[in-house]
């Protein structure tokens, strides 16, 4: 978008305290998104931030399998851009200066944790777009011997909930005088 489009839809310029983007930022052309972004921070304080999550963690066992699941069944459906979110943000260019009271720009680490039972883990996993091109071609990753494979690791301490961490990496910082 030109700017004068973005100043019409969007944003004047120097008018706008964060941009935040989530589980994204891969798929943009980031040169054209860090100019538009450039424009409408307010200067010099602006904050950018991107974050992205990478797989969850459960446990040793269920951990196993989707490791397996996450190389080898979803590798050759996933989109070349997803190797930015495996590693964690750190190899993308982010031109921007650190905010106040750090000395980078990230990745930090945080982690978000949800209760969960199998099937609505499962149902997470079926969210993938790695999933969801495999079965456009119609590959089925979740087989019956993948699901049992999963059912075996989930009930191997006996309870049926289980708290999924999510791994979570932020880049942040601000425009500054740009």
């Amino acid at each position: 978008m030109s700017l004068t489009e973005l100043e019409r839809d969007v944003a004047p310029q120097s008018s706008i305290d964060v941009v935040t983007i989530a589980q994204a930022i891969h798929w943009f052309d980031l040169p054209s998104f860090y100019k538009q972004v450039k424009w409408v921070l307010k200067k010099p304080h602006g904050v950018i931030a991107a974050w992205c999550y990478t797989v969850p963690e459960v446990n040793d066992s269920v951990d196993a399998v989707l490791q397996q699941f996450y190389r080898i069944s979803t590798g050759p459906y996933w989109e070349p851009q997803r190797k930015l979110v495996d590693q964690k943000l750190s190899s993308i260019d982010f031109p921007f200066e650190p905010v106040d009271g750090v000395d980078h720009t990230g990745p930090f680490q945080f982690v978000a944790e949800r209760s969960m039972v199998l099937d609505n883990y499962l149902t997470y996993l079926r969210s993938w777009s790695a999933y969801q091109t495999a079965r456009e071609k119609g590959v089925e990753l979740l087989s019956d011997d993948v699901i049992e494979e999963f059912k075996r690791a989930w009930a191997e301490n006996g309870e049926d909930q289980k708290v999924v961490k999510y791994p979570i990496y932020l880049r942040i910082g601000r425009v500054g005088n740009m």
